[in-house]
């Protein structure tokens, strides 16, 4: 169904689905789960690392929000391995990063739709439990991927990188920047996104090191990744602290948005910006001088091993054990704890390398 059909038969779907939420918890597992490793739920039976890869699935792409740069990189990633795989691609999604609703409704309409697996980024890790174990009872396998639910509610997790390195990373690019001395705040999207507060529990960890002793984190703002929310706070972080020196923003609306205000105020080069963004966005903010350095992996890459994640869980290769091993195009991934695959390490882009990359 294209996407635009989708999002009308969600509206639809949207008071039944709220009432579901309200009267069903997330905990607890079904016939089709199995709890293992901390929680993963893997279909039961074993893995085939031999089997054949199956031909014609279809995949619905479930971003936290349709039409932004990001996630529209995340999945033509997706939709081109797919493709190569023999297998169709849909998309479906909520226009807003804070419309968890939305994302049920849309969980609720793939799993109408008889799809073979959904490949989603969670805005909440327990919003989206009930509608997701309902699809896993109907035999759909589940991805996330970017931002994760909790283990129990889906198969396997594509994780952009090691969630701890994302976040120490973040804090030792800015503290070099500041000369490990002032007050520094955070920019995050919303306050209910998985992997913006695993990142962030990991930043706050890795400030208790000596190292940064002189550094103090004043605040943590959330622009709900809204261009102009974000610019918003960024404004309104430099009003409420004046000698502020550094922003961290893992969020790369955040970031950009972050970006567009510093450049056009006196804060401009006094004020340290660096984040997780993406090259085409941030180009113009490193060559102006406002941005020195920031990070991210290629969303193109982790919507592709979303997609072959998904292959390989409908073609029973993998199940969603740890130690459970599959090949994604000419890499060999290793299943984790909890069913997490990571991705790689992310690419810190300054002055001298970001015109070697375009996304």
């Amino acid at each position: 169904m294209p996407k635009r059909p989708l999002r009308h038969a969600c509206a639809a779907l949207l008071a039944v689905t709220s009432l579901a939420l309200t009267a069903t918890g997330c905990g607890g597992t079904t016939k089709n789960d199995v709890e293992h490793d901390g929680g993963s739920a893997a279909t039961a039976g074993k893995a085939d690392p031999g089997a054949a890869t199956k031909k014609g699935l279809t995949v619905g792409f479930l971003p936290k929000q349709v039409n932004n740069p990001y996630f529209t990189s995340a999945d033509q990633g997706g939709r081109k391995a797919l493709a190569r795989l023999g297998s169709h691609y849909e998309e479906a999604g909520p226009s807003s990063a804070t419309d968890t609703a939305g994302q049920v409704s849309y969980v609720n309409t793939l799993t109408q739709q008889q799809v073979d697996a959904i490949a989603v980024s969670a805005q909440d890790p327990g919003a989206l439990c009930t509608a997701l174990k309902q699809a896993m009872r109907n035999g759909i396998k589940v991805v996330t991927y970017d931002s994760d639910t909790d283990p129990g509610c889906r198969n396997a997790f594509v994780s952009q990188a090691g969630a701890e390195d994302l976040g120490r990373t973040e804090v030792r690019l800015l503290a070099r920047q500041i000369g490990y001395k002032g007050e520094i705040a955070i920019l995050s999207a919303a306050q209910t996104a998985t992997n913006q507060n695993t990142w962030i529990g990991y930043m706050k960890d890795e400030l208790k090191d000596p190292r940064y002793k002189n550094v103090r984190l004043v605040k943590i703002a959330y622009g709900n990744d809204d261009a102009q929310q974000s610019f918003q706070q960024t404004q309104g972080l430099l009003q409420e602290y004046p000698n502020l020196k550094g922003i961290v923003s893992p969020t790369t609306v955040g970031v950009k948005a972050a970006a567009q205000y510093l450049s056009g105020s006196k804060y401009k080069g006094k004020v340290k910006l660096t984040g997780l963004g993406t090259p085409d966005d941030m180009r113009k903010y490193v060559k102006n001088g406002t941005v020195d350095a920031f990070e991210l992996w290629d969303p193109a890459r982790l919507g592709d091993l979303a997609a072959r994640t998904a292959v390989a869980l409908s073609s029973g290769q993998i199940t969603g054990r740890r130690g459970e091993r599959f090949k994604a195009g000419a890499k060999t991934y290793t299943l984790g704890a909890n069913g997490v695959i990571v991705l790689g390490a992310p690419t810190v882009f300054d002055a001298g390398n970001i015109d070697r990359f375009h996304f």
